[in-house]
């Protein structure tokens, strides 16, 4: 099974500016998504899709490949991430190279380690999912059994339908979240069905006190302490 590596950093940023280039603890970030994909034994190739061309710069300083650039119109705030999964591609077909499936990793997420990337792929393959997320545990007090929606007359109601709450914390059933910081999915959903998950979707679940995405100036300083604190 072929499996691309892709990593998708446009230039644009508004809540960090230029935040894919800049130094997290003396390392770009997208560095460190580039490090664990390359450390990835199940990986075969590690693209970088930017149309920046001072990102496809240090990129490639940083062993990852960019044989080719995303066009503008695919690079804005809101282009959505499936159409830069189905240019790239399309692009390396024409290049000569398929795959069977997509590792998609955003470098806004930089403490995945290559491990976690190989067991998603190899839960991938062993569940013969059309895609395979990370995920994270719902603490038990936002349980979708304990969570209520209000309807238009003020009354909640459980937001799984039920009438009565499940009365213990012990009888909830497991619930999950996506983290978003690995997703694997087969290419015939990506470039036939135009989709990220597809039919069968399974989660690969990974401890959330270490996670962090990077969206703001918060969540750059709470990486920098996290990195701090691990040295």
């Amino acid at each position: 099974m072929h499996i691309l590596g892709l990593i998708p950093a446009r230039g644009g940023s508004k809540g960090v500016p230029r935040k894919n280039i800049r130094l997290l603890a003396g390392k770009p970030l997208v560095g460190y998504t580039i490090d664990a994909a390359r450390r990835a034994a199940r990986i075969d190739r590690v693209v970088v899709s930017t149309e920046d061309d001072e990102i496809a710069k240090i990129a490639e300083a940083l062993g990852a490949e960019v044989p080719f650039r995303r066009p503008p119109e695919l690079a804005r705030d809101d282009s959505p991430t499936l159409s830069a999964v189905q240019h790239a591609v399309k692009v390396l077909e024409n290049q000569g190279w398929q795959c069977d499936a997509i590792c998609l990793l955003q470098p806004t997420f930089p403490f995945r380690s290559s491990a976690d990337i190989d067991a998603c792929i190899d839960k991938f393959e062993q569940t013969h999912a059309d895609c395979v997320v990370t995920v994270h545990r719902v603490p038990h007090q936002f349980n979708p059994h304990w969570v209520y929606f209000e309807s238009e007359n003020g009354t909640l109601h459980i937001s799984t339908g039920e009438t009565a709450p499940i009365p213990r914390r012990q009888e909830l059933p497991p619930a999950f979240h996506r983290s978003g910081s690995i997703y694997v999915t087969r290419t015939k959903v990506v470039m036939e069905q135009s989709l990220l998950y597809g039919e069968r979707l399974v989660g690969f679940e990974t401890p959330a006190a270490d996670a962090c995405n990077i969206d703001s100036l918060e969540d750059w300083e709470r990486a920098e302490a996290l990195l701090a604190s691990k040295s």
